[in-house]
């Protein structure tokens, strides 16, 4: 999937990125309070958005991610104040990745899936929350955000010092062309391949999370965020060959988590983990889906094991078994998608 056509050396969006979620990790690491690191994490996601993006459109992209990133981690914070239950956490999911696929694609997104909505409501959802601490890590989220905001704008001051853009900085990927130009596209409600993709995600995600519950797994949200994974966007061929660069990407990102965290690293290295994971999952996210998830995965995974740590070998083999789960959920449901539009003339 190529959701635009950035240089090979786009490193300005990489190191925007990681710098927005190790300013805030490395914060709460030298004040001692790691226990918030998923909702910096999310919060900090926000620069994820808006990649080589004209500032006067990149406004309103990051604005709109940031809002619907914040409703997530306020709906599974709140969610875990109420003790996680299984009605509304369904319902939640629903609409969070319902809404967030045609989120996307109505606002022209990449990431074009909702993958990170699901996964900071599910996260968040998980993590007890007493009632009084539900605010102040809201609002540790809402500066995670506000930080990813200013400094994926940050670029506009630099874009006016005289000659920038064709200097140095340019020729080394440090100041990227402006070239993604997206539209909001109410057509999109009108979209019969939009709403196929939706009808595929909601029913992907509560089969997948309905049978990792039904055998134990723990934290069935993997299952879950591996079928968004493999559900290609919205008005994407459903081509099974990128749901197996999904599936490969997202196994070989488990096993890259597993040597990563086998010696038990101390927090410290485990934040420098999540910072490198951003970087590069940001170079390749609208490149090669597959080959981001190999640094999506463990940048995933690590978050989850800083926030409350799990045995490695629990953590691996749990997490192979949802994302088999989940990917072979995700890829009968490209099968399926593939003959609805043979039969219906969708596809194009």
């Amino acid at each position: 999937m190529r959701a635009d056509t950035a240089g090979p050396r786009n490193l300005e969006v990489g190191l925007r990125a990681a710098l927005a979620v190790a300013v805030p990790l490395f914060t709460l690491f030298a004040v001692g309070r790691l226990d918030l690191t998923a909702y910096a994490t999310f919060g900090a996601f926000t620069a994820l958005y808006g990649r080589n993006e004209p500032y006067r459109l990149r406004i309103r992209t990051l604005t709109v991610a940031a809002i619907a990133l914040l409703l997530c981690i306020a709906a599974g914070t709140g969610l875990a104040v109420l003790g996680e239950p299984l009605p509304l956490v369904v319902l939640a999911l629903v609409v969070v990745v319902g809404g967030g696929t045609l989120f996307v694609t109505v606002f022209q997104m990449v990431p074009p899936q909702a993958l990170f909505f699901v996964f900071a409501l599910l996260v968040c959802a998980a993590v007890p929350t007493p009632a009084g601490e539900a605010l102040p890590r809201l609002g540790v989220a809402a500066v995670a955000a506000a930080f990813a905001w200013l400094l994926t704008m940050s670029g506009w001051a630099i874009r006016r010092i005289p000659g920038v853009e064709r200097g140095a900085l340019a020729r080394w990927g440090l100041v990227t062309e402006l070239r993604r130009r997206p539209a909001v596209d109410v057509a999109a409600f009108r979209d019969a391949r939009v709403w196929l993709t939706v009808a595929q995600n909601v029913i992907g995600v509560v089969i997948a999370g309905g049978i990792a519950l039904l055998f134990g797994f723990g934290h069935a949200y993997w299952a879950v965020v591996s079928v968004v994974a493999v559900i290609p966007p919205a008005r994407a061929a459903h081509s099974i060959s990128r749901s197996l660069h999904r599936i490969v990407g997202t196994i070989v990102g488990v096993a890259v988590t597993a040597l990563l965290l086998v010696w038990s690293p101390p927090a410290f290295a485990v934040i420098c983990i999540i910072v490198v994971c951003q970087f590069f999952a940001e170079i390749l996210v609208a490149r090669h889906y597959g080959a981001a998830l190999v640094f999506i995965t463990p940048l995933a995974l690590s978050v989850s094991h800083l926030a409350s740590p799990t045995p490695l070998p629990v953590l691996v083999v749990d997490r192979v078994l949802e994302t088999v789960l989940g990917s072979a959920i995700g890829v009968l449901l490209v099968l399926l998608a593939r003959l609805v539009e043979r039969r219906r003339g969708l596809a194009g």
